[in-house]
């Protein structure tokens, strides 16, 4: 299981964000609670006497109890095609009424809601009440669709699919100029020192952040040194413009911040770590201000092709947002 400190998959993207567009687009039976909280991006809640017309009301997708062979089912449609690598079956708070069991299939349709083509992802697995399942999924396809099964009935809290964007490159031709660290575009955080109040994940969403907990925050810093975060581009390019955002950041923006870039096909995080501190710098440490978009172009060093970069902020702070606008490489350049 791929782990960053305490935190299993932490280095692959949440797939199922309603805000890559992914949605619950079928369910057998949601009488107890609505599927589409299921994959709702807030934890859930218990709220003790909260109740419905329907009875007790669930933060999270629930089925009423079956009276005929056979077994409930949920599908959802991604977003962005993705390759799953790991998944957390959340049943918090339900604990009489959870599914004993539960696994997940997965297709590529072009369908709302595939009626075939679906195959084993992960086998039936026995849960547990009131429990967060963890569970690796070992799969190299691309998938656009999921179907979670529970047997035979029941209730989930939440659903999150840890993996990869693998976005349809054929739209794009070489030397095109994107955003190469968009999430949408497959790029990813993999690793940081710290992320207290705001995940690494947020730094290439699409958009500027909603608020001040929509982005990378670190805690404060209380020992000499500097917070830092790597990230790999989601096709290696050459750097045209940079932008840091700290919107919203006003009293705890950093001082200051820099950027390293590399082209590397190191995969271990721990040795991506360590060779990142002598990366070649992009972006010298620069003043930063409060709430407002940072935009660089002149100040960049040709630092070629790269995969990934390493943004180090000083001491500590919040960043909302972190764009790598670049050109594609061509055929014969690394990658």
């Amino acid at each position: 299981m791929s782990t960053q400190g305490n935190k299993p998959f932490r280095e692959w993207v949440r797939l199922e964000q309603p805000r890559l567009g992914t949605r619950v687009v079928f369910a057998t039976d949601d009488f107890f609670a609505d599927k589409a909280r299921l994959i709702d991006p807030a934890e859930p809640v218990f709220i003790p006497d909260k109740y419905d017309d329907h009875g007790k009301w669930m933060d999270g997708w629930e089925s009423r109890r079956k009276r005929t062979p056979g077994h409930d089912y949920c599908v959802i449609r991604l977003g962005i095609p993705g390759r799953v690598h790991g998944v957390d079956i959340d049943t918090r708070y339900f604990t009489g009424n959870y599914p004993p069991r539960a696994s997940i299939d997965a297709c590529v349709s072009s369908a709302e809601v595939p009626g075939n083509g679906w195959e084993p992802l992960l086998p039936a697995t026995d849960l547990k009440g009131n429990a967060q399942h963890l569970l690796a999924i070992e799969s190299g396809r691309t998938w656009t669709h999921l179907r979670l099964n529970i047997f035979p009935d029941g209730g989930v809290a939440r659903l999150r699919i840890y993996g990869e964007v693998m976005p349809d490159w054929s739209q794009f031709g070489p030397g095109d100029v994107i955003d190469l660290l968009a999430v949408e575009n497959g790029g990813r955080a993999l690793r940081c020192n710290d992320e207290h109040f705001g995940s690494m994940h947020n730094l290439n969403l699409s958009g500027r952040g909603i608020n001040m907990g929509d982005g990378w925050e670190t805690a404060r810093r209380r020992v000499p040194g500097n917070d830092w975060v790597i990230l790999a581009l989601g096709h290696p390019g050459s750097v045209e413009r940079v932008e840091i955002d700290t919107a919203h950041f006003k009293g705890n923006y950093p001082d200051r911040a820099s950027l390293q870039a590399a082209y590397t096909t190191t995969i271990n995080l721990q040795e991506l770590q360590n060779e990142s501190v002598a990366w070649p710098v992009l972006l010298p440490q620069t003043k930063l201000g409060m709430d407002r978009q940072h935009f660089f172009e002149k100040e960049l060093a040709d630092c070629g092709v790269i995969s990934h970069v390493r943004l180090s902020i000083f001491p500590d702070g919040g960043v909302s947002r972190l764009r790598i606008i670049g050109r594609l490489a061509k055929t014969g350049e690394p990658g």
